[in-house]
């Protein structure tokens, strides 16, 4: 098994938002706001390759909406999803299988594409089977008040018209060496997968612990639907990451992939952050 770290750019949150009820002078010093109070995060994608597998996990925002659209989350950096999976020594067409951990935009939206004249849209890996989980994709074709405004059926409906998503639960999804831990305090049913790779555990922890500045688990973001579920989900994900020795895989850190943590009397805390190809 070999695993790449696969940069989709970045792009702009409220810091606020993205911490929830911790106040500016804590999360500050971990995700400098601007002048707008957004700061700047890390659409990061795992890319996994075993056996006759090329498995990404998420893909980013994708390019497809429209300029105005893109400018209300200030994308930016010179990254992009294809150009990443290229600069690893792939083709989009390599790619087997898509997972994503959950269907908000940042997560998914890079699943699909336009077309060449721009005509209608179509799944960016042709070849690849998309995975998702059923209650999740019910909870996102048929959103609440709260999640409506980043659940777009463009990322979606292009996937089913195709025939190419399926669901964790339901389509038999086996992936050696991979399995799947699912939260639903940030979103119902959003996948974690939880990778063995050369003796060690890689958990995805995708947006229940976005960034190494959300380790204590009091911050918790203003998006998740159940925050203290969040704060349940978190306790146990990082009680597991310390007996275990877990490394925790950041899918929107704008500067560490990846981290080991310790408890101390204080709570967790970050042990030491490293790029995953130190991960030997």
């Amino acid at each position: 098994m070999n695993l790449y770290s696969i940069d989709a750019g970045n792009f702009k949150l409220d810091g606020g938002a993205m911490f929830g009820v911790v106040p500016k002078t804590f999360w500050n010093k971990w995700s400098p706001a601007d002048e707008n109070n957004l700061c700047t995060w890390k659409m990061r994608c795992l890319l996994i390759e075993q056996n006759n597998q090329l498995i990404l996990v998420d893909t980013g925002m994708g390019d497809k909406q429209d300029a105005k659209w893109q400018s209300y989350y200030y994308r930016h950096g010179d990254a992009d999803l294809i150009s990443s999976i290229r600069n690893a020594g792939f083709s989009e067409n390599d790619i087997t299988d898509v997972i994503l951990s959950h269907l908000h935009f940042d997560h998914c939206g890079g699943a699909v594409q336009w077309n060449n004249n721009r005509t209608h849209f179509e799944s960016t890996f042709s070849n690849a089977k998309y995975w998702t989980h059923s209650k999740h994709l019910d909870w996102a074709l048929n959103p609440n008040m709260r999640e409506k405004a980043t659940f777009f059926k463009e990322n979606i409906l292009p996937l089913q018209e195709a025939g190419q998503l399926y669901c964790i639960d339901k389509d038999h999804a086996s992936f050696e060496n991979i399995e799947f831990l699912l939260a639903d305090g940030h979103t119902e049913k959003m996948i974690m997968p939880k990778i063995q790779y050369q003796g060690k555990t890689l958990l995805f922890v995708a947006d229940t612990i976005p960034s190494a500045g959300h380790i204590p688990v009091p911050y918790v973001m203003g998006y998740d639907v159940r925050p203290l579920q969040t704060m349940e989900e978190k306790a146990n994900i990082l009680s597991k990451a310390v007996e275990e020795n877990w490394v925790l895989f950041f899918d929107h850190d704008p500067n560490h992939d990846c981290a080991t943590v310790i408890s101390t009397e204080k709570g967790f805390k970050i042990e030491q952050t490293f790029p995953l190809t130190e991960l030997k």
